[in-house]
This record gives C-alpha cells, sequence and structure tokens, in this order.
C-alpha cells in the first residue's frame, strides 16, 4: 500500500479499519475514508467476531466518481462496487485464506469460544459465496506470486499477471562479519511454524534468535530453551543489524510470497526455507540458500547440518534480493495500468 501510494500520491484510501499507530504514520498525510466499523473503538485490535459484516462494510463505499479503481487485497477489498465504466485493479495478496485455504485450522486458531466455533462453519459458508461473487466485480488482477496465481484462477476462476511485492533492498547491508547465530522475523501465527523451528533448535541447541510479536507469543517462548532469544519488535537500525549478521535466516512456513526472506537476502544472508508455496520464486537452491523438504522437525535438523555459510557469497544474494526491489514494483505497476487503462 504504502509503494502503491508513492506511485498515486494524490489518490484517497479507501478501508475498512485505520489506526495511525500500527502503520507507523505511514499514511498521515493522505485523505483516508473508513468504514462504519471504524466507529467501534476496541475493533481494531478485536475484529475477528465482525468478519460477518465486512461485506457489507467495503461495498458502502460510494467510488461513482472514479475512473480507475486500485484495491489492496487479501481478503475484503476486492469487493468494492464500481461504475460499469470505472476500470478496477485488484493487487491481491491471496484468496481469503480463512474461506478457502483449510478453513476448519483457521477457525480453530481465531481462539472463538467453542460454542461460535461450532456456527462458524454456516457463516464461512456465506463469506465464500460473497468472496467469489465479489471477485467477479474485479476487470484486472495482479498476483503477487505465481503460487497466488494459481489459487486465483482455481478458486475465482480468473487469470492474473504476476508482479512481486515491493521490498526495500536499498534499506539492508551485507556485514563484513557474522554471528553464530540464526534468526527468524514475523509475526507469531500457527502457519508461520515458529513452533516447529524452535522444536529443531532445542534439539541442536543452537542460538536462534527470534524478531516479533503475536498471539501465540507465550506459547512459543514455553516451548524455547535458553539457546533461543526472542528479541521482541525493534527499531529499524537494530533490525537491519540483526538481519546483517545473522548465520542464516530460517523460513519453515508455507507463504504465499514471504517478504521477510527476500528483506534477509538483502543483507547477503542465505536462506533455509521449506519448499513450498511462493519462496520457490525468491530462493535459487545452492546459491541464495537451501531447503528442506518436509515440515518436520527431523527435515529442518537435516538441512540444518547440511548448512554451510562458506557455500554462499553475499554479494551473489544480494544481487539476487535487487531483482525485487521497490523501484522494480513501482515501475512494473505502472507500465500495467497505463496499457489497461484507457481515457
Amino acid at each position: 500500500m504504502e509503494a502503491l501510494c508513492q506511485i498515486f500520491p494524490e489518490a484517497p484510501i479507501y478501508t475498512l479499519l485505520y489506526d495511525e499507530k500500527r502503520t507507523g504514520g505511514a499514511f498521515r498525510h493522505k485523505k483516508i475514508y473508513t468504514s462504519f466499523l471504524q466507529k467501534i473503538p476496541w475493533l481494531k485490535s478485536h475484529h475477528r467476531p465482525f468478519l460477518i459484516f465486512m461485506p457489507l462494510a467495503i461495498e458502502q463505499f460510494d467510488l461513482s466518481s472514479y475512473d480507475l479503481v486500485l484495491s489492496d487485497s487479501a481478503s475484503y477489498a476486492k469487493g468494492v462496487i464500481t461504475r460499469p465504466n470505472t476500470l478496477h485493479i485488484c493487487y491481491c495478496h491471496t484468496p481469503t485464506r480463512y474461506a478457502w485455504d483449510d478453513s476448519h485450522r483457521y477457525i480453530e486458531e481465531f481462539g472463538y469460544p467453542a460454542l461460535i466455533k461450532k456456527i462458524t462453519p454456516f457463516f464461512m459458508n456465506y463469506i465464500r459465496l460473497w468472496d467469489s461473487q465479489a471477485a467477479q466485480r474485479v476487470d484486472k488482477f495482479i498476483a503477487n506470486s505465481h503460487f497466488v496465481a494459481q489459487r486465483i484462477r482455481k478458486y475465482y476462476h480468473r487469470e492474473a499477471v504476476v508482479i512481486h511485492p515491493p521490498v526495500k533492498t536499498n534499506f539492508f547491508q551485507i556485514s563484513s562479519n557474522t554471528d553464530d547465530y540464526f534468526l527468524m522475523v514475523g509475526r507469531f501465527l500457527s502457519y508461520k511454524r515458529f513452533d516447529l523451528a524452535i522444536e529443531a533448535f532445542n534439539q541442536l541447541g543452537w542460538p536462534l534468535k527470534i524478531i516479533g510479536d503475536g498471539p501465540q507469543r507465550n506459547q512459543l517462548k514455553k516451548l524455547a530453551k535458553s539457546n533461543i532469544e526472542f528479541l521482541g519488535l525493534l527499531t529499524d537500525e537494530k533490525l537491519k543489524n540483526t538481519y546483517a549478521h545473522c548465520r542464516a535466516f530460517i523460513f519453515p512456513q508455507e507463504e504465499d510470497f514471504g517478504i521477510v526472506a527476500l528483506e534477509a537476502m538483502s543483507a547477503g544472508r542465505p536462506i533455509i526455507a521449506y519448499r513450498a508455496g511462493g519462496i520457490l520464486e525468491t530462493v535459487k537452491e545452492g546459491v541464495t540458500g537451501l531447503f528442506f523438504d518436509q515440515q518436520t522437525t527431523e527435515c529442518l535438523i537435516e538441512t540444518l547440518k547440511k548448512f554451510n555459510r562458506s557455500d554462499f557469497d553475499p554479494r551473489v544474494i544480494r544481487q539476487h534480493a535487487l531483482e525485487f526491489d521497490e523501484e522494480v514494483f513501482k515501475e512494473r505497476i505502472k507500465e500495467f495500468v497505463k496499457s489497461q487503462f484507457k481515457v
């Protein structure tokens, strides 16, 4: 969204909910329109019980005065209603995950009371129907990876052009020396598989640093032994230095794309990743990292033992990451919009 705003600086933002603090003030000077959900004070931190109202909320925006609408969507934004002669381009991060991909597991992770969990599948059927219909309102889809393009084809029966997300590669730098610790970065959510990496490093006794926060924080801390350090949320400068000095970056999850891995590569650090999802489009095996084939502790440990940092050249890794720089993203978005928009 930040990169899209840089491409179209005068364009207003329409969003279901807005929290200036959580967005780091990145959109402070933008004209922002929010839905009626914004009026519920605590909803910004506890939005999941209100998923059923989000289709209605996104449809309330009046976009009738616009010739071009860009939706940045992982769930509801693509469902905005536009005039017949308005061009609607959706940058799709994923078809709504909790509606389509292993929805039973996602409902379990939401942490609803038992009664709510029993009736949630009935609401999810409505969400799926709405989501499928809303996808037909989009004129052109852009997917953030070929992996997501395949999912758009499967669930929405639509084709998508692939433009990988922007990475601020110039923010990161290669360090002349590295330390012995391995690194993970991200939200503490179950599909990120921090637990798998923690179990592996518990057995190995090797140092692992973890940056981030999330609902599973206490659970993961209880699981970890003393060789694993939780750093919380870091300042930009500390984050950059922690990336630059790690031995390698651990990526045990299946992601739609995986920007954190490219941030590590921007610092010249190799990746040890699960062989699935969007990471297959960003890591070159044996050049910028290694893959393990099964999401098991044993398989990850086996790959970690094979890893030798001297097999990887930080300059080659960083050069590869530059292919995903934010300026590349901006140029590709501008070219695509110009090719589709006819005044």
